[in-house]
């Protein structure tokens, strides 16, 4: 492979969007060896395969590890493979499907729609305390409160417990990064074991005492007769807290430092915010988008462009590189926050397609909105560092000052 990727690079981390224009260039498919994965950068390729059942999220369903050629996690990181592999992200038909249809009864348009008076007047008071102390941490003080306390009421999990939400979901996250080290998965296996023990506690809890809330609702449809084990109950929380937030997190830091960045498209928004804001999401999320890769198995050989990938590989999707594809968008490398045909994939597509999505819309909406109307002079007062992590993409901290 002649172009470059190099994920643990931080001037790739800084910018890696020149690089996958070279990638593109280069071919549909390239093989990895440092990771032993296929980079798929094409947005066409990376739409089929994210729908093609040829490929999965896990490949137990079919196959052991031995028969899938693949050896088998250390036993030291077993807590986190539980947690992780029992989730509805890391699952195919049919258990994916059975949770699904549980979990989606609470991402219904309207079970949505009726928690936006709270989301918005949450994010309107989150943002009038950063007005009111004259600037701040965007990504402390906005970003992240917002969605860990809307996933957070969602599942009934109370005010009090919630400080340690975001810490387990971040070690947890850890995970997700290319070739993660020893370090990162010893704190991922701590997080897992206390994020189960505590959600093990609440859910014990919801079935003395239920409630109006997500975790009272698969308890109920549990006794009802739908087969939900308590470990499958586990693990779908945590998926819910980590993907419900931690993508919300990102696209708001880093698209408003892309704002930031392009002082004449923030104008144009400040300017008309009631026009902009449903299509300025939309290219902020594709614009620097806050998950670079999505990885799937190869269940059957698969055939791209002329190169066969067998049955046991792991392709990488660069959904980074897809969303700048300019065989899709016109003048990919320009925020244009009145790009009306914007089909980026930063949900993900197929049978795993972000079930948030609705939410996380309302979400990002509801912060942009606050933002605009409480502090239109927002500017930023320092350099922000950027996070090491390459596929879940996102910011240190993003100081402003009003």
């Amino acid at each position: 492979m002649d172009a470059p990727f190099a994920p643990w690079s931080p001037e790739f981390v800084a910018d890696p969007y020149p690089a996958y224009a070279r990638l593109r260039a280069a071919g549909r498919v390239h093989y990895f060896e440092p990771t032993d994965q296929w980079l798929v950068p094409h947005h066409a390729d990376v739409s089929a395969l994210l729908r093609d059942r040829r490929l999965g999220r896990t490949y137990l369903h079919r196959f052991t590890h031995e028969e899938f050629g693949r050896q088998a996690p250390p036993p030291e990181h077993e807590p986190f493979h539980v947690l992780n592999d029992n989730g509805m992200l890391d699952l195919e038909a049919p258990t994916h499907t059975r949770i699904r249809r549980l979990v989606s009864k609470a991402f219904t348009p309207r079970t949505v729609q009726q928690l936006t008076p709270y989301v918005e007047e949450l994010a309107d008071r989150l943002v009038r305390e950063l007005v009111d102390d004259g600037g701040g941490d965007l990504a402390a003080r906005v970003a992240e409160p917002l969605p860990v306390a809307v996933i957070a009421q969602m599942l009934g999990i109370p005010e009090s417990d919630r400080d340690q939400l975001r810490p387990w979901s971040a070690d947890i996250c850890g995970m997700y990064e290319l070739s993660p080290s020893e370090e990162t998965a010893g704190r991922a296996v701590t997080a897992s074991l206390e994020f189960s023990a505590y959600l093990r506690e609440l859910i014990a809890v919801r079935r003395e005492k239920p409630g109006d809330d997500l975790i009272s609702g698969l308890i109920a449809a549990h006794d009802e007769g739908e087969t939900l084990s308590e470990q499958e109950m586990i693990s779908t929380c945590v998926l819910l807290l980590n993907a419900g937030h931690e993508a919300t997190v990102n696209a708001t830091v880093n698209g408003w430092y892309a704002l930031f960045q392009n002082p004449a498209q923030l104008a144009a928004l400040r300017a008309d915010p009631a026009a902009l804001i449903p299509t300025a999401m939309e290219e902020l999320m594709r614009y620097d988008t806050p998950l670079q890769l999505f990885e799937r198995w190869v269940l059957d050989d698969i055939e791209v462009d002329g190169t066969v990938i067998p049955r046991g590989s792991e392709v990488a999707l660069l959904f980074g590189s897809a969303n700048h594809d300019p065989a899709v968008f016109t003048a990919p490398a320009e925020l244009d926050l009145a790009r009306a045909e914007n089909p980026h994939i930063s949900f993900s597509a197929g049978i795993h397609y972000c079930i948030g999505a609705p939410l996380a819309r309302i979400e990002l909406a509801a912060s942009l909105g606050a933002l605009l109307r409480r502090a239109p002079g927002l500017t930023l007062a320092a350099e922000p560092e950027r996070k090491p992590n390459f596929v879940i993409r996102g910011l240190r901290e993003l100081v402003v000052q009003v």
